[in-house]
């Protein structure tokens, strides 16, 4: 009997501060195994445990930025990189492709981002187009760019795209923004991109009082080390809130210091958990009162999923924009609430918890059809060739 060999995929993903990249590329991965392709995600952030299902993880060896503006990289001792490692890196992701040769090449973000990984990522698109028959070769990206401050960036992208890439999967609903809001040149390459909707995790599951994370407030701030005002500020905006009487339970993310893990520890007074993050994150925003967090894209649309009160506080440090743009396109829909990172005080947040928790539950009509779509348009592509 003729079996047929399930079409290859590499998805390259580097995660430099959070980790919101790898869990979308996870997301991803997942349904695109479940659909029949053979995933192969290789991984440059440090490593985390997250949930791939039927997919290989490969890790190289880890970088990760040291300062919000994403300026300096170190290695997984703290050691600046410098051109031998980046050499040393560069071959070792030319050896996994060339071991994987994949009939589909993805990169996150790249090359609307990730500009620092040039050195690695311009030689595996090289090899990629110098095969006989090259892989599909396509880029996964947000819907939100962030906004570029040195001339000449928007034309490299676009320089980068036509060069390199057969197609642009935008993992966003047109209808709530689109991409040419954040990339000006998005007309000069218009048929090579496609609008999947978002991507969301819907592994989240509703339960009774026995659930995780029932009835409580569930204060999350990612999985980098960026939202730590954020937890302390919820933490002291507990007792000046209608859910005091509540458990507040706050998610600290892997990456955050040990130290500053326990500072928070000591400021939880009753009724406050500090733990780190769960992989049960989804389940605990199906089942609680309300949810607090940053404005990443992945914790929105699972809010949204989750169908839960939410107070979003967009992180908005050094270059970000995306956060603060889609929070304020999805409050202007009435369907969350709104508190501003910079000059966030207890009191502050305390009354747009108040806010939220007194009006209705998130919910929003987009399309959040991004797995499904992005296993469909794969297909299809594969199948013209």
């Amino acid at each position: 009997m003729e079996t047929s060999i399930p079409p290859k995929i590499l998805f390259y993903v580097q995660h430099l501060l959070g980790i919101g990249h790898l869990r979308r590329t996870a997301t991803l991965a997942r349904n695109l195994v479940r659909a029949g392709f053979d995933v192969t995600v290789v991984s440059g952030g440090h490593p985390i445990n997250i949930d791939l299902e039927g997919a290989e993880i490969v890790q190289l060896p880890a970088t990760r930025a040291t300062d919000l503006f994403f300026k300096q990289l170190v290695d997984e001792d703290g050691n600046a990189i410098d051109d031998s490692w980046r050499e040393m890196r560069a071959a070792k992701l030319l050896g996994i492709y060339h071991r994987v040769t994949p009939d589909i090449l993805i990169t996150e973000l790249f090359p609307f981002g990730r500009r620092q990984m040039r050195f690695e990522i311009l030689p595996l698109l090289e090899a990629a187009k110098s095969e006989m028959k090259p892989p599909l070769i396509l880029s996964s990206v947000r819907d939100i760019l962030v906004a570029q401050t040195k001339p000449g960036r928007n034309d490299e992208m676009l320089d980068l795209v036509r060069r390199y890439f057969d197609k642009v999967l935008v993992h966003g609903d047109p209808n709530l923004i689109s991409l040419d809001r954040t990339f000006p040149h998005t007309e000069a390459i218009k048929d090579r991109i496609f609008y999947t909707g978002y991507v969301v995790d819907r592994t989240g599951v509703k339960g009774g009082p026995e659930a995780p994370g029932y009835d409580e407030v569930i204060v999350s701030s990612g999985g980098g080390a960026v939202g730590h005002n954020l937890l302390k500020a919820a933490i002291l905006a507990k007792p000046k809130t209608l859910l005091s009487n509540k458990t507040w339970r706050c998610m600290v993310g892997v990456t955050v210091e040990e130290e500053l893990f326990q500072e928070l520890k000591e400021m939880a007074g009753p009724g406050v958990i500090i733990e780190r993050a769960r992989k049960d994150f989804t389940t605990l925003l199906m089942n609680c009162a309300l949810s607090i967090s940053q404005g990443g894209y992945n914790t929105v649309m699972e809010v949204l999923h989750a169908k839960c009160r939410a107070v979003i506080v967009p992180y908005a440090g050094g270059l970000e924009t995306e956060q603060t743009l889609r929070a304020e396109l999805l409050a202007a829909k009435g369907v969350l609430q709104i508190a501003e990172e910079d000059g966030l005080t207890p009191e502050k947040l305390a009354e747009k918890v108040d806010l939220a928790y007194d009006g209705p539950p998130a919910s929003a009509e987009i399309d959040v059809s991004g797995t499904d779509t992005t296993v469909a348009l794969l297909r299809g592509w594969l199948a013209e060739r």
